[in-house]
């Protein structure tokens, strides 16, 4: 029996006696890194994805971020239903992993620039989302904030560690690595002290899906039909605002890019208007920083990612490179035309 065989066995076994769900097909899904993928067609010709954990994953914050899903279903956002097993768990157990099923949202998972229209309708449901989340209990999982207090000096380092690793494993283009490593660490030197200085002293912190990222929204022409892969963690609504707003995959590649922006933040507060104005604005600032002090995709051998997805992550890591300058280069205007939009956030206080 070959690899494949074994693998769609392996999934309409586990389906038919944890689900009750007769299989028909099972096509392997080459992209994630912390589970292994499948579309499953059924007997009765429903769609659904199915997801294997890894044997070493933390399957209580995986039962965390499937409830939170649920609860954003309730809600009437576009999350995709989970299946619950023959005993009423939304991860059962079988085969030493843990496994969950879920409808397959109509449409795909898109990482090209967003339209205007379609960061309007993100902005429209993250902030929904958030709005409904405030009232959420806090997530034992804490999104990470090195970005707002860590320090330049182990940014630094783990730039040296990213290089050695690179050269360990043999990278293809060492000489551009070098150099764009040597420019993040002059950017970490010359201005996380001033970005961080313009900073709002507090910032809400509340439960977020926590990878809100274009991988994980399915879209449909202009519009997000399914919010997926829940990270489930208590964080800051601003970073995760930034870091859609301010996707590099839209930065790096449209002339739109800083109207996407603006489109989505503004939907975004139309939805959510009590998240003070301050934190608001501050998502900019929070995606910058948050970008500087990211180093995923630099290297990509220890994911081991399928061909297509190693290839999509080398280009992410070259487009935030870009997104970094243009952020840099173009923040005073974009807090200047946030000012305009939220009047209550104060005068911009310079970069």
């Amino acid at each position: 029996m070959s690899e494949a065989d074994e693998d769609e066995a392996l999934t309409a076994d586990v389906l038919g006696e944890r689900y009750g769900i007769v299989v028909q097909v099972v096509e392997p899904v080459h992209m994630g890194t912390d589970t292994i993928n499948r579309r499953v067609l059924t007997e009765d010709g429903a769609r659904l994805f199915v997801k294997e954990y890894h044997s070493d994953a933390d399957v209580e914050a995986a039962r965390t971020a499937w409830d939170m899903s649920e609860y954003c279903r309730a809600a009437r956002l576009p999350v995709p239903r989970i299946w619950p097993d023959l005993n009423g768990n939304l991860i059962t157990i079988a085969e030493g992993s843990a496994w969950a099923v879920v409808d397959e949202a109509p449409g795909r998972v898109t990482t090209s620039a967003m339209t205007v229209e379609l960061a309007e309708h993100i902005g429209t449901v993250m902030g929904r989302m958030h709005r409904v989340l405030a009232a959420y209990p806090m997530p034992r999982r804490v999104q990470q904030s090195r970005w707002r207090t860590g320090t330049v000096d182990d940014a630094l380092a783990q730039a040296d560690r990213v290089l050695t690793k690179a050269l360990w494993q043999g990278h293809e283009n060492p000489e551009r690595l070098r150099a764009d490593l040597d420019q993040r660490r002059e950017d970490l030197h010359e201005h996380v002290h001033r970005l961080r200085d313009h900073l709002p002293s507090e910032l809400v912190e509340q439960a977020l899906h926590a990878d809100f990222t274009r991988t994980n929204l399915v879209v449909l022409a202009d519009a997000v039909t399914g919010v997926i892969d829940f990270r489930g963690a208590s964080g800051m609504p601003a970073w995760e605002l930034g870091r859609a707003a301010f996707d590099p995959r839209t930065v790096a590649t449209s002339p739109q890019w800083d109207a996407c922006a603006l489109a989505m933040v503004s939907a975004y507060h139309a939805e959510n208007p009590s998240l003070p104005s301050a934190d608001v604005r501050a998502c900019a600032r929070a995606a910058l920083l948050y970008t500087l002090f990211s180093f995923y995709g630099a290297t990509t051998s220890e994911y081991d990612l399928h061909p297509e997805a190693e290839t999509d992550l080398k280009r992410y890591w070259s487009e935030k490179q870009t997104t970094i300058r243009r952020l840099l280069n173009s923040l005073p205007d974009i807090e200047d035309a946030f000012a305009d939009l939220l009047p209550d956030a104060g005068p911009a206080r310079g970069f």
